[in-house]
C-alpha cells in the first residue's frame, strides 16, 4: 500500500472510531426518534435485451429516468430505485405498491427506448460468463475501488462451489459474479427502547420469512438452491483466505455469530474491530464536533463501512427529515417474482417485527443460535420444502409454521401499527396462499424447467423460455401462486435460443488424455456413440481430437497390425480448429460446411467448455439456411 493510500486509510479510521464514539453519545442521550415506525424499500433490477440477454445499459437509462429515486449498481445490467420512507399504518403497503408500480413503468419505458426491457428476479437464468467481464462494471470508481479492495484482501481470485441438484464449481477474477444478486431491501425503523431484542428478533424469524420468498433457483444453467442468492453473495464477496481449520474467519457476508446481549451499539463495534477498511474516504468534519454544534451528524465513516459488511439483517443509522433513527435493513429477500409478491413480503416481514410478542427475549433464549443459522441456511436451500428446528421440535415443516403461527402474528402486528384491515387482508393474503399451493418464484422455475426439459429443450433454450416466461408474467401483476405454467415456445426465436454456439453446444463432454490407451478411446466413441472425443491435458486444455475416422485411416496408412500398445497421443488430431461460445451460430455453420469440419471445439479462455457437431445443428436446419441465405 503507498505511504498516500495508508495515510488515507488512517485518517478514515480516525473518523470511523469518532462515528461509533458519536453514536454511543446519541443513544446515552436518547437523541433517537422515538413514537414513530416507518418502513422504507429499495429495488434492484436488471435490464435486458430482447432476447433474454443482459443488456449494459444502466448509465443511459438513468440520463434519461432524470429521477433522483434511481441510482446504479454494480453492473451495467443492474439498476436500483429507492423508495420514499413511509409511515406504517394505513393504506402504506397500497402506496408503496404505487409508487413501485410508477417507477417500475418508468424504467421499463426508459429500456423500450434503449431496445431493452426491466425484469424482477433474484437472478437472471440467463446471464452467462461473458456477461461478467469487467468491461461490464459500472464506471464509478467506487465499484473499481471496491473489486480492487476485495481482491488485494482475498488475495486471490474468487472461487464459488455451490452444490444443489446440480453443482457449480468455478473462479472468478473480479467481483461482479455479486451483481448477478438482485433483491427487494425492506427497512423497518427501530425504537432505542427495544432495538436490541428487535434484532434477535429479526434473526429468530428470518428462514421463514425467506422460504415464503424463495426466488433464484438458477445461476450459469444450473439448477442450485431454492434462493441461490445467498450462496452466491457470500462466496463472491468473501475476502476469508486462511487455509487453517484452527483459525475462524468470519465473511463479510454472514448472518451473524450469535444472540446480541450488550447494547445495540455492539454491533458497530464489532464490525469496526473484524473488518479491514475497504473504500476509505476523505471526510471533512468529525461527528463528535458535529454533536458539540448541536448538529445532528451523517455518521458517513460509519454508513461507509457498514456498507462493505453485509450482514443479512444489517443495522443501518439514518436521518428523516432532520432526526436520526436505527433501522433494520432486510438484504435476504429477491427482487420479483412481481411488484405485488414483493410487496406482499414486505407485509409479512414487517407485521413480524411489529408484532414481535412480549415474550420475544425469552423466546429468542431459548433457542441456539447455531439451530436458527441453520433454519436460515435450510430455508435458502430447500424453500417451503424445508423442515427447521423451532421451539425445542426438530424438522418442522416450515410450511406450517408460516400459516399456523406467524400469518397470524404478522396481521397483530399490521393491526397494532394500525395498517388498514384490505392492505392487512390483500398482502397477507398472497402469502397465505404461496404457502398453500407450495407456488414460490423458485419452485415456478423448477416446474417450468422439469417441463421443458422433458420435452427436449436444449439447456440453454430452457433458460431462455422460463426468462421469457417471467417477464411475461411479471406484467399481468398476477402473484406467482396464480401464474400459468410455461410454454415451450415462450421466448422460442432464433436470435432468443440459437444465434451463440453456447445454445446450441455440448457441454456435458467425455474427454481423454494423451497418455489414455487408444482402446479405451475407441470403447467410449462406441460406449457413447459419437464419433469425436476430444483431448486436454490435465489443466483443461485442449489439446487434440481423437475421431473414429481418423484412428482407421491412420492404422491403415502407416500399417499398423493393431492398436495394442497404442495411445491417445499416437493417433490424435492436433492443431484443431477451435471456436468460442460467444461465436455467432451462423458463421459456425457456414464455416463447418464449407471447411468439411464434423464437430468443432469450443474453448474459453484456453479452457475447453463444450463441442459443437454437425448433428447439434441438424434439428435447427429451416433456421440457419433461413438465417444464412
Amino acid at each position: 500500500m503507498s505511504t498516500e493510500s495508508s495515510s488515507l486509510k488512517q485518517k478514515f479510521t480516525h473518523h470511523l472510531l469518532d462515528d461509533v464514539q458519536a453514536l454511543e453519545h446519541m443513544l446515552n442521550m436518547n437523541l433517537l426518534e422515538s413514537g414513530v415506525t416507518r418502513i422504507g424499500a429499495e429495488q434492484e433490477f436488471c435490464t435486458m435485451d430482447y432476447h433474454q440477454r443482459p443488456l449494459m445499459i444502466s448509465s443511459q437509462m438513468l440520463d434519461q429516468l432524470q429521477d433522483g429515486r434511481f441510482t446504479t449498481e454494480l453492473a451495467k445490467f443492474n439498476l436500483e430505485a429507492n423508495l420514499t420512507p413511509l409511515e406504517l399504518k394505513g393504506r402504506c403497503f397500497s402506496n408503496l405498491e404505487r409508487e413501485l408500480i410508477y417507477l417500475l413503468t418508468c424504467a421499463n419505458k426508459a429500456a423500450h427506448g434503449l431496445g431493452g426491457k426491466i425484469i424482477l428476479t433474484g437472478i437472471v437464468p440467463t446471464i452467462r460468463q461473458s456477461d461478467l467481464v469487467i468491461e461490464n462494471m459500472t464506471e464509478k470508481d467506487r465499484y473499481h475501488q471496491l473489486n480492487k479492495a476485495l481482491l488485494d484482501a482475498r488475495g486471490s481470485h474468487f472461487k464459488f462451489h455451490i452444490h444443489g441438484e446440480d453443482e457449480l464449481i468455478h473462479t472468478h477474477d473480479s467481483v461482479l459474479f455479486e451483481s448477478c444478486n438482485t433483491s427487494f431491501q425492506v427497512h423497518y425503523q427501530l425504537q432505542q427502547t427495544d432495538a436490541l431484542d428487535r434484532y434477535n428478533w429479526s434473526q429468530f424469524i428470518a428462514a421463514p420469512v425467506l422460504a415464503a420468498a424463495v426466488n433464484s433457483p438458477f445461476f450459469m444453467g444450473k439448477r442450485l438452491w431454492s434462493e441461490t442468492r445467498i450462496a452466491l453473495f457470500q462466496q463472491s464477496t468473501d475476502t476469508r483466505k486462511s487455509s487453517n481449520p484452527l483459525r475462524k474467519e468470519v465473511s463479510r457476508v454472514h448472518f451473524g455469530n450469535g444472540w446480541l446481549t450488550g447494547e445495540i451499539i455492539d454491533i458497530y463495534r464489532e464490525i469496526t474491530s473484524r473488518f479491514p477498511v475497504l473504500l476509505p474516504l476523505e471526510i471533512e468534519e468529525t461527528s463528535t464536533s458535529a454533536l458539540e454544534k448541536g448538529s445532528i451528524p451523517k455518521l458517513k465513516a460509519l454508513g461507509t463501512h457498514n456498507g462493505t459488511v453485509y450482514r443479512w439483517n444489517r443495522l443501518c443509522y439514518g436521518t428523516t427529515e432532520g432526526k436520526p433513527h436505527l433501522r433494520i435493513e432486510n438484504r435476504y429477500l429477491p427482487s420479483g417474482p412481481t411488484i405485488v409478491d414483493e410487496v406482499a413480503n414486505a407485509a409479512f416481514w414487517t407485521g413480524l417485527m411489529h408484532g414481535m410478542p412480549g415474550n420475544a427475549a425469552q423466546l429468542v433464549a431459548s433457542h441456539s443460535f447455531e439451530d436458527v443459522r441453520s433454519n436460515f441456511f435450510t430455508c435458502a436451500k430447500n424453500g417451503l420444502n424445508a423442515q427447521i428446528t423451532w421451539q425445542g421440535a426438530r424438522a418442522v415443516p416450515v410450511g406450517q409454521i408460516i400459516l399456523n403461527e406467524l400469518l397470524p402474528m404478522a396481521d397483530k402486528g399490521l393491526k397494532l401499527a394500525g395498517v388498514h384491515a384490505t392492505d392487512r387482508s390483500k398482502y397477507l393474503g398472497i402469502i397465505r396462499e404461496r404457502v398453500e399451493s407450495g407456488i414460490t418464484g423458485s419452485s415456478w422455475m423448477r416446474d417450468a424447467y422439469k417441463k421443458l426439459k422433458s420435452s427436449g429443450v436444449r439447456d440453454d433454450a430452457v433458460m431462455v423460455s422460463i426468462t421469457e416466461g417471467i417477464y411475461q408474467r411479471q406484467k399481468t401483476g398476477t402473484p406467482v401462486s396464480q401464474w400459468s405454467e410455461i410454454n415451450a415456445a415462450e421466448g422460442d426465436s432464433w436470435e432468443s435460443k440459437y444465434k451463440y454456439v453456447s445454445q446450441i453446444m455440448t457441454g456435458d463432454l467425455i474427454t481423454v488424455q494423451e497418455d489414455d490407451l487408444i482402446e479405451l478411446a475407441l470403447n467410449i466413441l462406441q460406449w457413447s456413440n459419437i464419433h469425436n472425443l476430444p483431448v486436454e491435458d490435465k489443466s483443461g486444455r485442449l489439446i487434440g481430437l481423437i475421431s473414429s475416422d481418423n484412428v482407421l485411416r491412420t492404422l491403415v496408412e502407416k500399417r499398423w497390425d493393431g492398436i495394442s500398445g497404442k495411445v491417445v497421443g499416437d493417433l490424435m488430431l492436433r492443431d484443431v480448429p477451435t471456436i468460442s461460445p460467444d461465436a455467432l451460430s451462423t458463421e459456425v455453420y457456414n464455416y463447418m460446411m464449407q471447411s468439411e469440419l464434423d464437430c468443432l471445439p469450443v474453448v474459453q479462455h484456453d479452457q475447453l467448455v463444450g463441442i459443437v457437431t454437425r448433428q447439434d445443428f441438424a434439428h435447427l436446419l429451416g433456421f440457419f439456411i433461413h438465417s444464412t441465405s
